[in-house]
């Protein structure tokens, strides 16, 4: 699911990108250890991200060494199960469950096939995470119902279709007292939401335009009739749209106290977003590239 949210990797220091691998392998461990096996292959950049901007500050990243599936002859360094991997570990498994319930809806059956086997599998690791998160399980299929209702009807705003998957993340937003720092993680969340829903957009136009599928940039900047790609025209538009909301989540992030996983979260915020921007806009797509344990 997605895969956007990545660091760039070459401005990382050596250190800095081991660690952010360990997380990576750490929510891994975390999926493995809470939902079974199956749920590791679940694992995306996303919800990484969101672990390191929800790790407590005073909690130091606690690396191990381990073999897994994916490296069954060589030990991997990952982070020890904390509070934020296990969130987010939760979190994935809720995401991932009605991610697949919207495609299998928005899908012929046959196509939806796959997505129904996933389902069946992820059935019990879903039970357990709703159970677990149930108030962050009932946001998202309440946000995720508005958002279907809207692509469904004939409004051609992409603000209006970005706001509803925006609200999705907000909901990961933790609740507590301190509004100093309660209000700038929703307004990271809501602006990643709104970032990543418009490049996933335009990542998957050509695709979504030649199967006749819901495309919100594609609704709103129709496809050239030759080429059947985004028209230069539109290209610049979106650029702005996806800088503001990269400028305001990065405002954001600047209200927040610091943690053990600042520097690579600036990293990812200031550097990767917008190199992953720049390469969807530009046709390289990311779509055969974003899912699995490609670090």
């Amino acid at each position: 699911m997605f895969g956007y949210i990545r660091p760039m990797q070459g401005e990382l220091k050596v250190r800095e990108l081991e660690r952010f691998k360990a997380c990576y392998c750490g929510l891994c461990h975390a999926l493995g250890k809470k939902y079974r096996v199956a749920a590791r292959f679940i694992l995306n950049y996303e919800l990484v991200f969101l672990s390191m901007l929800l790790w407590e500050r005073e909690d130091a990243p606690v690396i191990k060494r381990a073999r897994c599936i994916a490296s069954p002859c060589k030990k991997k360094s990952y982070c020890a199960c904390n509070s934020a991997l296990e969130t987010c570990a939760g979190y994935s498994v809720i995401l991932t469950w009605w991610k697949l319930r919207d495609t299998i809806t928005d899908e012929p059956f046959i196509k939806a096939l796959p997505h129904r086997f996933v389902a069946f599998i992820l059935k019990r690791a879903y039970k357990k995470a709703a159970r677990e998160f149930s108030g962050f399980d009932a946001k998202v299929k309440q946000e995720i119902a508005a958002l279907h209702e809207y692509e469904q009807g004939e409004d051609k705003s992409l603000d209006g279709a970005a706001d509803k998957f925006a609200q999705i993340l907000c909901a990961a937003a933790p609740e507590g007292d301190d509004e100093g720092k309660t209000r700038p993680v929703l307004q990271l969340l809501y602006h990643l939401g709104r970032w990543i829903y418009i490049v996933d957009a335009c990542d998957d136009y050509k695709s979504d335009a030649k199967a006749g599928r819901y495309n919100p940039v594609a609704r709103l900047y129709p496809p050239d009739t030759d080429s059947g790609t985004l028209p230069d025209s539109s290209t610049e538009r979106l650029k702005t749209t996806l800088t503001h909301s990269n400028n305001l989540l990065c405002s954001a992030f600047e209200l927040l106290p610091d943690n053990p996983w600042t520097k690579t979260v600036q990293n990812i915020i200031y550097l990767g977003m917008p190199e992953v921007r720049d390469r969807v806009l530009s046709g390289k797509s990311l779509r055969r590239k974003r899912n699995g344990n490609s670090i």
